[in-house]
C-alpha cells in the first residue's frame, strides 16, 4: 500500500469514528499544550516573579561590599577598596545577571528649622530602587535624568521623615545637608531594612561633586534574573571582581535560607504541575489503547476480508498504526495551537516575550511525545489485527 493511500484512509477513518475519540483528543491536547506553555514561558515567569522577590526576602539579590578595616596589631587601619568601573561593566556581562547596583555610603547630618539629624546618607543610581524592588510610598523617586543632572534631590527613609517632618507628605520641602541645599522630592516605599528606612539617598553623581571627602562605592547590589541564577551568579561575582581589580576583603552576601525555602516551594509547584501533565497524557495514552483496541474489534470482519483479499499483516499492522499515529499527531497539533494562544495570552500579561527557538523547541517535543504515544499505545491493538486468522476474522460477528 502506498503512504498517500495509508494517510488518506487513515485520517477518513479517525474523523468517522471522530466522536468516538473527542475524549482522547481533549487529554493528549491539554496535556501538550500545557506542556508547551510551561517550557516556553516558564523562565519569563520566572522573570517577572522575581522582580517582586524583594518582598518575601530580596533572594535575588545579591549583597557585594569591600571591608575596608583591617586588623593590623590589634588596631583597625583603613584601606580603602571600591568596585571599578572596568568590573561593574564586566559584572553586567554575567550570565543571570539582570541589573546592578553601587552604592556608596556615608554618615552625615542635616539641619531643618534649625534642627541637626544625624543619620546614613546613601549615594545611589537610578538603577537602584528597581534592583532593590523599591518604590515612592510619596513624592517620586530620582531617575537618570536626575543622576546624569547632578541634582541637589533627596529621596528619604519613611522613619527619617517621620522623624525630621513628623509626617510623610515632604514632597517639596528643602533641607541643608553638607552646607548644600537639597529639595526632597519623595519617600522611598518597600524597605524592609530599617537602616535604610533611617536614612536618605542622593544622586550618586551629585554625592561625589559636592560631599566633602566622599568615598567611592564600596557596596553592590546584584539582581539576578531568577531564583536558579542565583548560585552561580555568587560564586562567579568574586572571580569577576579579581580579573578586573584587587579583591582583598571581599565579602559576597546571598540570603540562602530564604532562597532554598523559595526553591523548594518552586520545585512541588512545578513537580505538580509536571505530574499534572504526564497524568494527562497518560490517560491520551490509554485511551488511545482503548479505542484502537475497540476499533480492533468492530472493524474483525473488514479485516478479514482485506486478508482474504491479499492484505498481508503488515499492511494492516501499518494501517492501524498509521490510525494511531493520526490521532495523536493531530490531537498534539491541536495542543500546540492552544500552547500557543497561551504563550501570547501570557506574553501580553507579562509584557515580556520568550524567544521563538524555545517555541519551536516545544512544538518538536510536542510532536515527538505525540509520535511515541501513538507508536506505544497503538502497537498493541495493531499487533492483534494483523495477526487474525481470515476464516475467523471473516466469520466474525
Amino acid at each position: 500500500m502506498r503512504l498517500d493511500d495509508l494517510l488518506r484512509i487513515s485520517i477518513r477513518q479517525v474523523y468517522r469514528y471522530r466522536r468516538r475519540y473527542w475524549g482522547v483528543v481533549l487529554a493528549i491536547a491539554l496535556g501538550v499544550g500545557a506542556f508547551t506553555t510551561m517550557v516556553t514561558m516558564g523562565r519569563e515567569v520566572k522573570k517577572t516573579f522575581n522582580q517582586d522577590l524583594e518582598l518575601i526576602g530580596g533572594v535575588t539579590v545579591i549583597r557585594s561590599h569591600f571591608d575596608n578595616y583591617h586588623n593590623l596589631n590589634n588596631y583597625k587601619v583603613m584601606r580603602p577598596n571600591w568596585f571599578h568601573p572596568p568590573t561593574l561593566a564586566a559584572l553586567r556581562q554575567v550570565s543571570g545577571v539582570w541589573e546592578i547596583s553601587p552604592v556608596a555610603v556615608r554618615w552625615t547630618s542635616c539641619t531643618w528649622r534649625r534642627d541637626s539629624y544625624s543619620f546614613q546618607v546613601m549615594a545611589v543610581d537610578e538603577t537602584f530602587w528597581q534592583v532593590r524592588s523599591f518604590w515612592a510610598l510619596t513624592g517620586r523617586l530620582f531617575g537618570l535624568s536626575e543622576v546624569i543632572g547632578r541634582k541637589r534631590e533627596v529621596v528619604l527613609g519613611s522613619r527619617l521623615a517621620q522623624r525630621i517632618f513628623g509626617h510623610l507628605d515632604v514632597a517639596g520641602e528643602v533641607i541643608e545637608l553638607e552646607q548644600d541645599l537639597y529639595r526632597v522630592v519623595g519617600v522611598v516605599g518597600g524597605v524592609t531594612d530599617m537602616d535604610l528606612a533611617h536614612g536618605a539617598f542622593i544622586p550618586i553623581t551629585t554625592f561625589a561633586d559636592r560631599i566633602l571627602g566622599a568615598q567611592h562605592p564600596d557596596r553592590l547590589y546584584v539582581r539576578c534574573v531568577t531564583w536558579d541564577d542565583v548560585e552561580h551568579v555568587a560564586k562567579a561575582i568574586p572571580m569577576v571582581v579579581q580579573a578586573n581589580q584587587p579583591a582583598e576583603q571581599l565579602r559576597v552576601e546571598v540570603s540562602w535560607q530564604a532562597l532554598n525555602q523559595v526553591k523548594k516551594v518552586s520545585w512541588w509547584i512545578e513537580s505538580f504541575i509536571y505530574l499534572a501533565i504526564f497524568a494527562t497524557l497518560s490517560l491520551g495514552g490509554f485511551g488511545i489503547w482503548n479505542v484502537m483496541m475497540a476499533a480492533v474489534r468492530s472493524r474483525t470482519r473488514e479485516i478479514g476480508l482485506k486478508k482474504a483479499m491479499g492484505a498481508e499483516d503488515r499492511d494492516i499492522l501499518a494501517q492501524f498504526i498509521t490510525e494511531s499515529l493520526c490521532l495523536s499527531l493531530g490531537a498534539a497539533l491541536i495542543g500546540i495551537g492552544l500552547g500557543r494562544l497561551l504563550v501570547e495570552l501570557i506574553s501580553y500579561w507579562l509584557g515580556s516575550r520568550p524567544s521563538e527557538e524555545i517555541f519551536f523547541s516545544c512544538l518538536g517535543m510536542g510532536l515527538f511525545f505525540a509520535v511515541v504515544l501513538g507508536i506505544g499505545a497503538g502497537l498493541y491493538p495493531s499487533l492483534q489485527a494483523s495477526r487474525m486468522e481470515v476464516v475467523s476474522a471473516t466469520q466474525y460477528e
